[in-house]
């Protein structure tokens, strides 16, 4: 299992975090996903053999918040 951080920009409200939080869990590969507003931050734990961070940010902006991966050294 793999911990991978993203920063996610235009989220408002804990509407906003609960929506991309419910769209993370339903990604099948996904453990536990975590989403604060404030900072902008997912918290993803992720199985690297059934899904990729490029899965997850995609899912990210097609909800329509800018996101980026944190690099590994920048993940805690």
């Amino acid at each position: 299992m793999n911990t991978l951080k993203f920063d996610i920009s235009g989220m408002t409200c804990g509407g906003c975090t609960g929506s991309v939080q419910r769209t993370l869990k339903k990604i099948d590969g996904v453990s536990h996903a975590e989403v604060t507003l404030h900072p902008g931050v997912a918290t993803v734990v992720t199985d690297p053999a059934r899904v990729s961070p490029a899965q997850i940010e995609l899912a990210i902006t097609s909800l329509g918040y800018p996101v980026k991966a944190r690099p590994a050294d920048q993940g805690q």
